[in-house]
Parts: C-alpha cells; structure tokens; sequence
C-alpha cells in the first residue's frame, strides 16, 4: 500500500491542530494546514503557532487562511494540493458558548464538516481522522467509559454537533464503502509541547481550565474559578480524564498509520490516560509543580457539565498501539514553561478575530 504522503489539517493554527502538525512534521508527513482564526491567534500574514512548529522541526508548513463555509475556498485547496488524507480538527469548541449561541455551532461545525466531505469526495480523497469528543456519552452510566458506552444524550449544543457528525459519518460510511475514517474521542487536552514555543492561547472568554489557572498563576486574574464544589465526587469537584496535548498528537499519527495499512470503514477511539483526576486535585498539583498559589472562587454549576468522566483507552492501544507517556505533573509543568516563557500568548499582529466568514473577510 502506498504510504500517505501529504495531510491536510483543518484548525492547524488552534491549541491541538498545532501540536498535532510537529508530530506529522517529525513523523515525515508534508502538511497542508488550514485555518480561519476562530479559536486561534493569526491574521493573513500567517499563524504564529505554525512559523513556531516549522521553528521546531526544521520543516516548512503550506498554509491558507481559509473558512470550511467557503466551498470553492477549500476546493481551490484541493486542487492545488494531493491530498491523501485530512485530519479534521476544525469547528467552535466553548461548550458554554455553544449553549448561548446553538446557530452559530450548528453552523460552523455542521456545515463545515459536509461542504469538506463534498469537496473530499470530488476530489477522490477518502481518508479522514475526525475530531471528536468525550462529550458525545453525556453524563456516563459507567465508568471508565468504553467504546460501546452509549452516545446521545448530550448535555451540551457544542458535544451535540460532535454526536451529529459521528453520526453523519456513520451514514456515509455505511452508504459508500470507500470511505476509510477514524473518530478520536479526546477526553480533557492540556499541557503545551516540551519546547514551550507552542501550547494553548484562548481567544475567547469561554477558557479552559488550564490556562485560566495559569493566568492566576502569574498574578495576571486573581483567582480561578471553579464551577461546583457539590459534586458527588471525593472533594466535590468535577473529574475528568487530563491528558498531555502531545499524547493526543500522537494519537493521530498512530490513526493514520492504521487508515493507511487497513480499510477500516469507520472506527472510534477514546483517547484518555484512564485516570480520573479532580478539578482540586488538578490545582493541587499545578501549584506543586509550579511553586504557585492559585486562590479558588466556588460558583454554581455551569449549564451542560457533568460530575465525573475518564477514558477505557484499551482499544486505541490494542488497535493503533498507542499508549499515553506523560503524567499530570508533565501536563502542569510543560504548560507552565509554555505560559512563562509566552506570558500574553502568542504576538497578536491584530485584535480582530474570524468567527463565520464568507471568505471575503
């Protein structure tokens, strides 16, 4: 079988898609990356993100700024490049704004999604790794939650247009048996890569917890705030599955290894560690490791959050044996070296960020 040669990876400028292009980059794959700035920092003159991942591996990135609305945007793509498989990272992730603004998710995430499958398609390209969500099992009836665990019941309009896509795929797969597609379930990403040249700079309000704690960290907010102290957990906060942005980069390399040796229709993957770790305990640790004090602040729940969530990622090391590598303490202290050495984020040429273009913009 010949090996896949050229990737194109959609959102290539945000928090994961950057990582995600070193390891392409270091795993010998050329890389045609797109993005429209909606989650990350960059402007027509390029992303920092990427001129940073070219910094680290010695290899050039093609990039376009481009919106997956924009059809015969992408399709121009397409024709310029031969692109043996796309990884799809691209969509609106704020599942606090999602629940605000449910068109605008619906929007982007949905119709991105079919104008990239059409334009795949035309283009006889039929390999894709999807990127998909934890969020799709809703609130879990067991835990460490499977593969087989039941998907639906979606607390959350972001989590909802995941489970649509994963279904979309479903169809079409079943439908034309040419199709060949890996959905990654990814549990809670953080961590920035080892360097500290790229990690995650939020463009938006809804934040992440990691970076939130960062900024109060550095004295930059004064104190994190933490949704829910009355959860039915040990300490009364949230669990979820941390786990290390470069373990999730590697994930993707090893799914593309298997697309490109096996005709797999469609498969799912969780891509956890398997431990559940505390929003407290996740402080606890960040504070250890960074020598910080960061004072919490308890507020109610947020709409569309759920108690307790980690990964059963047997399958992803059975089938595309990949195994996590890093620890929570690595997650804090990569992140940390990522924040200090990078304070305000990435250098922002512009204050303007593209939420929905026509292409024009």
């Amino acid at each position: 079988m010949t090996r896949f040669k050229t990737i194109l990876v959609t959102g290539g400028a945000g928090y994961i898609g950057s990582h995600c292009v070193v390891d392409l980059l270091e795993a010998g794959y050329e890389v045609v990356a797109i993005d429209n700035f909606a989650n990350a920092v960059g402007d027509d003159q390029g992303s920092p993100a990427l001129q940073r991942a070219e910094q680290i591996t010695g290899k050039n990135i093609t990039f376009y700024k481009a919106d997956l609305l924009d059809k015969p945007q992408i399709n121009d793509i397409f024709d310029k490049h031969e692109v043996d498989c796309v990884i799809h990272f691209a969509a609106l992730k704020a599942v606090g704004e999602s629940m605000q603004q449910p068109l605008l998710y619906y929007q982007n995430n949905l119709l991105g999604m079919l104008n990239l499958l059409e334009v795949m398609r035309s283009h006889n390209c039929f390999q894709m790794v999807f990127s998909s969500s934890c969020t799709v099992y809703g609130e879990p009836e067991h835990l460490p939650i499977t593969e087989t665990h039941p998907t639906g019941k979606i607390t959350n309009v972001y989590g909802r247009t995941k489970y649509f896509i994963e279904e979309m795929l479903k169809d079409l797969s079943a439908a034309e048996k040419r199709w060949n597609i890996i959905s990654l379930r990814y549990f809670n990403p953080v961590g920035a890569h080892p360097s500290g040249l790229i990690g995650e700079d939020p463009t938006k309000e809804f934040t992440n917890l990691m970076p939130f704690m960062a900024q109060v960290a550095l004295g930059k907010k004064p104190v994190l705030t933490v949704f829910g102290n009355d959860y039915n957990t040990p300490d009364g906060t949230g669990i979820r599955d941390y786990i290390h942005v470069m373990d999730l980069a590697n994930g993707h390399v090893a799914a593309l290894k298997l697309l490109n040796d096996n005709q797999v229709g469609l498969k799912v993957y969780n891509l956890g560690t398997g431990k559940g770790v505390s929003v407290k305990e996740l402080v606890d640790v960040f504070e250890r490791v960074t020598d910080t004090k960061i004072p919490l602040q308890y507020v109610s729940r947020r709409l569309g959050d759920i108690t307790a969530m980690w990964a059963d990622a047997t399958l992803a090391r059975d089938e595309l044996g990949w195994t996590t590598k890093y620890t929570i303490e690595e997650m804090c202290t990569d992140f940390w070296r990522w924040q200090t050495m990078n304070p305000d984020g990435y250098p922002k040429n512009t204050k303007t960020t593209v939420i929905i273009s026509n292409g024009n913009s």
